[in-house]
This record gives C-alpha cells, sequence and structure tokens, in this order.
C-alpha cells in the first residue's frame, strides 16, 4: 500500500467511523511518512500508533518529531534504542556474551536467537530506517534487503536438531535433505544458511580478537559491500 492509498483508506473510514485515532502499519519506508502526513491532514485525527512488524504486539507509540527525524534522514536511534530494551532477552544476552568472553564460538542456536529478535524489531529493514542516512542508500541495495529471506533462515534452523545447531559441522548430505524437507525448502537454501554462517562466524571471531574498534571496522566493511549492489557480509545472495 502506498502513501495515498494509506491516506484515501483512512478516508473511506473517517467518513463511515467516528474515529479518535489511528495506527499506521507497515513503517518500512519513506512512503510510510509522507502517509503520516496525508492521515492526520485528511482525516483530522491524530495518528497513535505505529506498527513496526506483523504481530499484534509489533506497535509503538507515534512520536511526531521522531518520524519526522526519519524522513529526513537523520534515523530515529531513541525508538531503536526502546526497540532494543523491549525485546532483547538480558539474560540471554549476558549468556551470549559470556560465550564471546570465554570464546566458546557462535553456533546455530545464537544465530536463530538473534533473529527472531530482530524480527520483533521490525526486521532488518525497520532497524536499519532508525539509522541515521539509511534512507540515502540506493533503491537497489534496499531491495536486497529481504525480511522473508530472514524467516526463511529460522525456519531451516527451527527443523535442525539442538545438536546440529550447536555443532553445524555435522550436517552433510542426509541431514540436508531432512532440514529442507522439513523447512518447506531446497538443500541449496540450506547450504546457502551454512555458508553464510560460516562468514558470520568468521566475523564474530575477528570481533573478538579486535574488540569494540575490530567490530566498527567489520560493520564498515559490511555496509561498504552493500553499496556494490549487494551485502558484502554475512547475507550476501
Amino acid at each position: 500500500m502506498t502513501g495515498q492509498d494509506a491516506a484515501n483508506t483512512a478516508k473511506a473510514f473517517g467518513d463511515a467511523l467516528p474515529l479518535t485515532g489511528v495506527i499506521l502499519t507497515k513503517v518500512d519506508g519513506d512512503a510510510r511518512g509522507g502517509a503520516a502526513l496525508s492521515v492526520k491532514h485528511i482525516t483530522g485525527k491524530p495518528i497513535k500508533f505505529l506498527g513496526v512488524g506483523e504481530k499484534t504486539d509489533a506497535l509503538e507509540p507515534f512520536h511526531p518529531d521522531r518520524v519526522a527525524s526519519r524522513i529526513l534522514g537523520m534515523g530515529d536511534v531513541l525508538s531503536l534504542i526502546e526497540d532494543l530494551q523491549r525485546n532483547v532477552d538480558t539474560q540471554k544476552a549476558e549468556k551470549l556474551a559470556k560465550k564471546f568472553k570465554e570464546k566458546k564460538g557462535f553456533d546455530l542456536e545464537d544465530f536463530r536467537e538473534q533473529l527472531g529478535q530482530m524480527q520483533n524489531m521490525g526486521g532488518m529493514m525497520g532497524m536499519m530506517n532508525k539509522l541515521p542516512g539509511m534512507n540515502n542508500l540506493p533503491d537497489d541495495v534496499k531491495d536486497k534487503v529481504d525480511d522473508k529471506m530472514f524467516k526463511q533462515m529460522e525456519a531451516i534452523i527451527n527443523s535442525m536438531t539442538m545438536k546440529e545447531r550447536q555443532r553445524p559441522e555435522l550436517i552433510k548430505g542426509s541431514r540436508k535433505k531432512r532440514i529442507a524437507a522439513g523447512s518447506g525448502t531446497q538443500v541449496q537454501d540450506v547450504n546457502r544458511l551454512l555458508k553464510q554462517f560460516t562468514q558470520m562466524q568468521k566475523m564474530m571471531k575477528k570481533m573478538q580478537k579486535g574488540g569494540m574498534r575490530g567490530m566498527m571496522r567489520n560493520m564498515q566493511g559490511m555496509m561498504g559491500g552493500m553499496g556494490g549492489g549487494g551485502f558484502g557480509g554475512p547475507f550476501g545472495r
């Protein structure tokens, strides 16, 4: 639904019902910012909440100044911090940090939990839209950020046994076929996930060695790779 479609839909409801406010869903791009302005102008009703995900509880209060900041390309770091506070399980985060500190490695179960938290925060695009400068990315780069791909990854990992998640090197021919069948995917999708995960493991090891500076260098490398028409990091297609 485009921004104009959202405005027209809101007007139709406003004409038929005594609305007291509006909930604007799928806030995942600049069009949503334009829709926010149009809906308020056309209906005369305040926007109460923004939908930032597919679940019914994926709502956040509407802050006009933050939406204006997104439209201007300045990001919305405050909302991103609030998302993190709401969705990140502190106990699991501490457990993962302890694993890194003890150099026990990053496994597929850790990856699955991170994917789930990301989906709860509106997906990769929802998070990117709240970072400063992200609206300046070329459209062909934005098009490559497909949250369906991350849902597929999660489905594939869910089809693995706990032992396989903890020891991905065990996943060979027959196991790959079983995992693909259980997740409704193809063996090549399983191979792609394992390859991407291996790349992520290497990145995590570099972060462990380099600390915060190493992490920032790796993140900059990933973002630099995106400018070339695709993800240079572990999510490359």
